[in-house]
């Protein structure tokens, strides 16, 4: 079975406003806060299924800030596949969601 190459979701969507931090290397924190009741990790696990998105997931373990014990995910796009995608379409798309 082939390898289906990323597609990019609309501009203006959580799953468009997600895919922009990861191509632009933008800490999440410095993002704009994601509207609504879609969890982070519902969005990449649509990044990687419907738009074919090769979404790196690393979770490590952290404190809250009462002092319980947690897991923190970051999430990542490999330096090679932003550089195909911005090469591909994909500054273009990050433009257009200035406009």
């Amino acid at each position: 079975m082939a390898k289906k190459s990323p597609t990019f979701p609309g501009v203006r969507t959580g799953r468009g406003q997600v895919l922009a931090v990861l191509l632009s290397q933008q800490d999440q924190a410095g993002a704009e806060p994601l509207q609504g009741r879609v969890s982070l990790a519902a969005i990449v696990k649509a990044l990687k299924r419907k738009y074919h998105w090769p979404i790196e997931t690393h979770s490590f373990p952290a404190n809250t800030a009462d002092g319980r014990a947690s897991w923190a995910t970051v999430y990542s796009l490999p330096e090679k596949v932003i550089t195909a995608a911005l090469a591909a379409g994909g500054q273009d798309w990050l433009d257009s969601r200035k406009r």
